[in-house]
């Protein structure tokens, strides 16, 4: 049956793509999976095994150069591999970072600032506030329940560098907010340099992260309401429950 939808799959129309990655094994053994994310058409299009330059490179032998060059948009994350590829191959469609990697960034970040101080508080024999508040820290204030939301409002009283880092996070949502590239560009100017002087180290290196992908990050608002990048998200999800309810797969078949 999928060998026979494979042959007569339609390819034709196909003018937005969202390009991302799940694990698939233990030992950080991934797949590349390539989705239709077209407003009449989403759909899974293509799958390569692990998420190598390579891997990508057979996705656009496959898909065909004439196809490749009438994509419009394409929205991924931040993987080199897959940066460089969609660079030689569709540099003409206008490239999309994906929110929720991006998002997912500053939580590694601020995670780790909240774990070496929490180390660190309890080797100098200060009273634990930082105990039990990594979801406090990492959801979103709309998100959080009537006694988070006090125990968070207890914690901001303290000037500890995680809170200093929860405040970075939060105010970096302003960004999504913004219509014009123009001044999102200047709002992410100003919170990336507020940002290098916190001397918080793993907020300074998503600094410097979001500066070297400015144009890409700036894409975000150049397709507001003509691309949804969140369905991608939501198809790695199904990916993986798929996955999950078959106990895994042992062995890869391209």
């Amino acid at each position: 049956a999928v060998e026979w939808g494979r042959a007569h799959q339609d390819l034709s129309g196909v003018q937005a793509i969202g390009i991302d990655e799940i694990a698939w094994k233990k030992g950080h053994k991934y797949l590349t999976l390539v989705y239709q994310i077209d407003a009449h058409c989403k759909r899974l299009l293509w799958i390569g095994k692990e998420r190598k330059t390579k891997t990508l490179l057979r996705f656009f032998r496959w898909f065909g150069a004439e196809r490749s060059q009438q994509l419009r948009y394409i929205c991924s994350d931040m993987w080199k591999p897959y940066l460089k590829v969609i660079a030689k191959k569709a540099g003409q469609a206008v490239h999309v970072l994906d929110r929720f990697h991006i998002m997912a960034h500053f939580s590694k970040a601020l995670n780790e600032v909240r774990a070496g101080e929490v180390k660190e508080l309890k080797a100098k024999g200060y009273e634990p506030v930082l105990t039990k508040s990594r979801w406090l820290l990492l959801k979103r204030p709309e998100h959080l329940t009537d006694a988070q939301e006090s125990k968070l409002a207890e914690l901001l009283q303290y000037n500890l560098r995680s809170v200093r880092a929860y405040l970075l996070k939060e105010a970096f949502q302003f960004f999504w907010g913004y219509v014009s590239p123009y001044w999102a560009g200047q709002f992410l100017d100003r919170w990336c340099t507020k940002t290098m002087r916190s001397k918080i180290e793993p907020m300074k290196k998503v600094a410097r992260m979001l500066r070297g992908h400015r144009p890409l990050l700036l894409n975000w608002f150049r397709t507001r309401g003509q691309l949804s990048s969140g369905v991608v998200e939501g198809f790695n999800t199904k990916a993986k429950l798929t996955s999950r309810k078959s106990f895994g797969f042992r062995t890869y078949r391209g």
